[in-house]
């Protein structure tokens, strides 16, 4: 299960990307955010559910692969 430490910085830098744009408007910050915390945690999208999510990469890598290149991921968010 990934353990999220919920600093908001993954929902803080999301893309200019057509999956993201229901959630942003142009500035990269989700609109749900309250603080730190999503506002819509238990009807948030399939996207912002990393454990949930694994089911559309398990052809591609293994679940402790893809919680290894989650957790890189919201290291270098939070190196930023």
């Amino acid at each position: 299960m990934f353990n999220c430490s919920k600093c908001g910085i993954c929902c803080r830098s999301l893309p200019d990307l057509p999956p993201f744009d229901e959630l942003h408007d142009g500035d990269g910050v989700c609109r749900f955010l309250d603080g730190n915390l999503c506002s819509i945690y238990d009807t948030r999208p399939l996207l912002c559910r990393v454990d949930e999510s694994y089911h559309l990469f398990k052809h591609l890598m293994s679940y402790e692969e893809y919680l290894e290149v989650n957790y890189k991921s919201c290291s270098i968010l939070q190196e930023k």
